[in-house]
């Protein structure tokens, strides 16, 4: 019956609980350990959203340092890609939980060099993809990859 004092506290106790979904809201931890980019750069090396781990773009540097490896695109596409396996590793992901990359190549051309790297650090199905030629990669480097990665619950 309406108005009666067990409804009016049925309808108190809905009015001031959240939605179920509110527990569900994602967490957002921006994350630098160092590792891999010195933590005085202005940007953090990965941010966790729930269970999903948005990687900042790695080139192929010497972990901890600022300078490239020397080799050209094959040393720096291995370094970059290692470097990414590292960054996963120490926040609690692996190359398997990796749903995305975006490929940064200073000449396009060294597509095929790139691509022959990027194939011996994953294994189908592999990850979906992004490339583009751009001009003037952080530090004169020739790749720059970002990736995204989920890890199931």
């Amino acid at each position: 019956m309406p108005g009666t004092p067990s409804t009016l506290a049925a309808i108190a106790v809905l009015a001031i609980t959240p939605p179920a979904f509110a527990d569900d809201e994602p967490y957002i931890e921006f994350l630098n350990s160092g590792k891999i980019v010195p933590t005085t750069l202005p940007f953090s090396e990965a941010v966790r959203v729930g269970d999903t781990l948005h990687l900042s773009g790695q080139i192929g540097i010497k972990p901890g340092t600022l300078d490239l490896v020397p080799g050209g695109i094959q040393a720096e596409s291995q370094q970059a890609l290692e470097n990414i396996k590292s960054t996963l590793e120490t926040h609690g992901y692996a190359m398997r939980d990796v749903v995305k990359c975006t490929v940064m190549l200073a000449d396009i051309a060294e597509w095929a060099t790139f691509n022959a790297v990027y194939k011996s650090y994953f294994a189908p199905p592999y990850p979906a993809r992004s490339a583009l030629g751009a001009n003037g990669l952080a530090i004169g480097a020739r790749v720059e990859v970002e990736c995204l990665a989920v890890r199931d619950r």
